[in-house]
């Protein structure tokens, strides 16, 4: 056998023992980042002061059944409306049936029923967010994790400690 074929044969066995590994490789890393959850850096000042405005990674859960446990309060990430591209993070402020003011700080006050299959989210930086009070509800569909904690630079677990205080804000 000359050279050429023994480096054409080495060349094979070289790349059918890429393609065994790094296929399965591949199934294994899109399957946990789709199915069970991600490690992904932050960017933005719409969370300061919970999340750092640039550089910190957090874990997103997405194990089966995490929009059924997700509840007011949880932070999450989703598909910004305006540029599917683009992912952001935000807190619930607002699931379906609950009525809340859109926007606190206004002279004129409005509120709004978040409809089935959406949720209300806000940044915890309420100046320099844009958020639901710029997009309206947004469909749980959009929503593609729940933020459990940030891992670096200064590992903490982000729990849900938002108090519900309930009230009535009908005519009289």
């Amino acid at each position: 056998m000359g050279f050429f074929a023994r480096s054409a044969r080495a060349a094979w066995q070289a790349s059918q023992t890429a393609v065994f590994v790094a296929v399965p490789t591949a199934c294994f890393v899109h399957t946990v980042f789709d199915y069970a959850g991600e490690i992904a850096p932050s960017m933005g000042p719409s969370m300061l002061p919970t999340i750092g405005m640039m550089g910190d990674l957090l874990l997103i859960e997405r194990l089966p059944g995490w929009r059924r446990r997700l509840r007011v309060g949880d932070l999450v990430v989703y598909h910004s409306p305006a540029d599917p591209g683009r992912r952001a993070i935000k807190r619930v402020l607002g699931a379906a049936g609950d009525v809340l003011c859109v926007d606190p700080t206004r002279d004129r006050l409005a509120y709004v029923q978040i409809p089935r299959g959406h949720v209300w989210l806000q940044g915890d930086n309420y100046s320099n967010s844009t958020d639901s009070r710029a997009y309206g509800p947004i469909p749980l569909a959009l929503v593609r994790g729940r933020v459990l904690a940030c891992v670096w630079p200064s590992p903490r677990w982000l729990p849900n400690n938002v108090e519900i205080i309930p009230g009535y804000f009908g005519a009289d």
